[in-house]
């Protein structure tokens, strides 16, 4: 029996075309009567298919930082996602236009770890106590002191552990302690440089010229753990954005489904299926930021502006 059908599949590490395409190839070949086509993209992309259909910014906050511009011509502008070696920052470890940035634990985790070191070898002097932040990192890694620490970072590293110490560190941030909210204050700031690096190109779009028009501007989809902890992101991503007057408007929305829909609506769209797509019931407004309203001291919160950006339709290549 031989099934015919279309798939979409959204994966984590399926960012460059070749890589996409061999793997497009070999389910084909190894699986010829699973399915006529095959859709292969990136996790990103799959999410903000799945909130917007004509495009908008998308901010991954997991494992790992990355922006990525995708434009409605299929053209990419990237700024990071080039692994904790060499970048990741703000993190706790793509749409016909989007902006997608991932920001993960591990930064936040390796952050705290590093300012507390800096600040005993005497080469940095912390705006807050170390004490807290210390005590949760011993704990944390079930150490006594920072030597015990080097082989959680050479020989025995596992990134998800570290990472999963920002969770510990976000609730220090909710009861007060000041480091524990200064760091999430430099994330917030790193998340917002992402916007700010990737907002020229978003300028240059004319189809978005009427998104940034629109009241709740610019769409921006979240996704990811980190972004539970948006309290305390939210005054230093504020900050950077308020920098920057180019930047007038902009509306965070979190996923209410996953990103398996908006594959599935990408793969209606590579074969010219008129498949529903109902986008307004896949997401929520959390945030809208608005230059002015915020230099007034008025941000709108908690869904004010919920619907704003939803397009009832259908995913169908015109």
């Amino acid at each position: 029996m031989q099934f015919r059908f279309e798939k979409g599949l959204s994966l984590s590490g399926c960012e460059d075309d070749l890589g996409n395409a061999q793997l497009r190839d070999g389910l084909q070949e190894a699986y010829p009567n699973l399915s006529k086509v095959y859709h292969v993209c990136s996790d990103t992309v799959g999410a903000v298919a799945t909130a917007l259909e004509h495009g908008g910014l998308v901010i991954i906050a997991g494992t790992g930082s990355n922006t990525l511009l995708l434009n409605p011509d299929g053209s990419e502008g990237r700024c990071g996602g080039w692994g904790y070696m060499l970048g990741d920052e703000g993190s706790a470890e793509r749409a016909w236009l989007a902006v997608w940035v991932k920001l993960e634990g591990y930064w936040i985790s390796h952050k705290a770890i590093k300012t507390c070191f800096d600040k005993d070898d005497g080469l940095v002097d912390t705006p807050y106590s170390t004490d807290l932040v210390w005590q949760l990192i011993k704990d944390h890694f079930s150490i006594t002191d920072r030597f015990g620490l080097l082989q959680h970072c050479y020989t025995n590293f596992e990134k998800s552990f570290f990472a999963s110490l920002c969770k510990k560190l976000s609730l220090a941030a909710s009861q007060g302690d000041g480091l524990s909210k200064w760091l999430f204050q430099q994330a917030g700031r790193d998340l917002a440089r992402f916007v700010v690096a990737v907002w020229p190109q978003v300028q240059k779009q004319p189809v978005f010229q009427k998104l940034l028009e629109q009241p709740g501007g610019l769409p921006v989809v979240c996704v990811g753990s980190v972004w539970l902890s948006w309290e305390h992101l939210q005054p230093g991503f504020v900050a950077e954005l308020a920098a920057h007057s180019e930047i007038r408007e902009l509306t965070l929305l979190q996923l209410r489904s996953s990103a398996a829909v908006g594959a599935t609506y990408l793969a209606a769209r590579m074969v010219h299926a008129d498949f529903p797509a109902d986008y307004a019931s896949n997401y929520q407004v959390f945030f809208n930021y608005h230059k002015e309203k915020q230099a007034n001291g008025v941000a709108k919160m908690n869904g004010d502006t919920n619907g704003t950006h939803a397009t009832n339709g259908h995913a169908k290549v015109q």
